[in-house]
């Protein structure tokens, strides 16, 4: 078997919390339609950061991804999937720039 036998960087390093992978749900409003929204508290987190960024609220932000995303690519299956893959991109953008 294949595995980690060693690992350098421990994910669940000291102090981890794990309600940031608790799932929320929230309604927001995209583009004037209620929706509802599952994400993990992490990706609330990162969204409220962002749309601070944006000096916009997280609603105003989600409703400029979702109309983005169908107007550059017709839009997309899973959006609570985009939304989840803009968030990581905006973390490792942070990291790669620092």
């Amino acid at each position: 078997m294949g595995g980690c036998h060693k690992v350098k960087v421990d994910p669940f390093e000291k102090g981890f919390d794990m309600g940031l992978a608790r799932p929320l749900s929230r309604s927001v409003r995209l583009n004037g339609f209620s929706t509802c929204l599952r994400l993990e508290q992490i990706y609330w987190n990162i969204l409220a950061e962002i749309a601070r960024l944006n000096a916009c609220s997280v609603s105003a932000l989600l409703s400029y991804v979702d109309r983005e995303v169908h107007l550059r690519h017709g839009g997309v299956k899973n959006f609570s999937g985009l939304v989840r893959v803009v968030c990581v991109a905006h973390v490792l953008k942070g990291r790669i720039e620092a």
